[in-house]
């Protein structure tokens, strides 16, 4: 009879492969295990082996990420949406540091690529919107300034969260987004006080 799988067994070894990976120290079986009371095979039982531990590693990322996400209400206020929705991604990366560095690591499969495609479909959605309401000019490709919004995002992220500089360095995304959506053609003080308010709404989460 197959064993009950224990998922906080399976989040743990996530963790502590991506811990791994942030010390710089080789991931194997014994040094996901040591100090637990966890077998090598729990590796085996979970993932079917060390690929497949990469595979869940990346999507963990990605799913902790679509988690908040969603916790970012909608609002009448598509360009606030916005920039929340960035203030949150740049939260998650925070809250989980050693996950996000192997989020986007393209030589390891994504378990579900779909799943992680949906948290950028968030922000696809949020600019549609912003058309809609005339905030931004007909001519403006969704996906392409959804990406830049995750660009500058994920620039600041790659920054904060596993580079030099000090969380208040994420307030740089203010203007940045500020200077793009007003390019998209929103109107400046409309456009500033949307992303200022936005921007702030995940501020309490950050650690």
């Amino acid at each position: 009879m197959a064993r009950t799988k224990n998922l906080a067994v399976r989040s743990m070894l996530i963790d502590r492969a991506a811990q791994l990976l942030r010390e710089r120290q080789p991931v194997t079986l014994r040094g996901l295990v040591a100090g637990t009371e966890v077998s090598t095979m729990a590796v085996y039982t979970y993932f079917d082996g060390i690929d497949g531990l990469w595979r869940a590693v990346r999507q963990e990322g990605f799913t902790r990420l679509a988690t908040r996400l969603t916790e970012v209400p909608t609002t009448d206020d598509p360009v606030h949406d916005l920039a929340a929705l960035g203030s949150a991604y740049l939260s998650n990366a925070l809250t989980n540091p050693d996950l996000y560095r192997v989020m986007f690591d393209a030589g390891v499969d994504l378990e579900d690529a779909a799943a992680a495609d949906a948290t950028l479909d968030r922000l696809v959605t949020a600019v549609q919107s912003a058309k809609s309401d005339d905030r931004f000019r007909a001519d403006v490709d969704p996906l392409d300034l959804a990406t830049q919004s995750w660009t500058i995002g994920h620039g600041l992220a790659g920054l904060v969260a596993t580079g030099p500089l000090p969380p208040a360095a994420l307030n740089y995304g203010i203007p940045m987004l500020t200077a793009l959506f007003i390019g998209a053609g929103d109107e400046p003080q409309r456009c500033t006080q949307s992303v200022t308010t936005g921007w702030r709404i995940s501020e309490e989460r950050y650690p």
